[in-house]
């Protein structure tokens, strides 16, 4: 049986920080319609503590997590790449691209960081409920007293 989820791949800068935690909130929310990556530019050398610390607030863990380049990928078919650097990205066209306008929240205070992942929370949801409607178009049923199934 073929698997009908959306691949999706998160890319910011360093995949430390935004892309993390997008790939880790679209795992936990939406593993129904995708299947979530991400990536970095330039990748760091670990996940940033305060991203690791960011997202244990919200009960997901991201110590075993690491950082991986577009290379690490390049053999990976994406069905949609949603860009967190806010830079061009040296990719063959994607089926589909999105602009996210996220800061990067290396060097933010703990408080600013969650806001950030907040966003990226909400910004996630949106694509999870999106997909689920390309999924599940709603159906008209008529007008009248309601729909009865034969």
């Amino acid at each position: 049986m073929s698997d009908h989820r959306t691949r999706v791949l998160f890319v910011c800068i360093g995949n430390s920080c935004r892309s993390q935690m997008a790939e880790a909130f679209a795992r936990a929310l939406g593993g129904d319609v995708m299947i979530p990556a991400s990536a970095g530019l330039a990748p760091g050398w670990g996940i940033a503590p305060d991203t690791i610390r960011a997202m244990d607030e919200k009960s997901i863990v991201l110590r075993d997590h690491f950082p991986k380049s577009l290379r690490n990928l390049a053999r990976i078919r994406f069905d949609l790449v949603v860009n967190m650097s806010q830079r061009p990205l040296p990719l063959e066209a994607p089926a589909r691209l999105v602009e996210w306008e996220i800061p990067d929240p290396i060097g933010m205070k703990f408080e600013e960081h969650c806001e950030v992942r907040d966003e990226i929370e909400r910004k996630v949801v949106e694509l999870i409920e999106e997909l689920r409607r390309e999924v599940h178009p709603p159906q008209f049923r008529g007008q009248g007293s309601g729909y009865v199934p034969l």
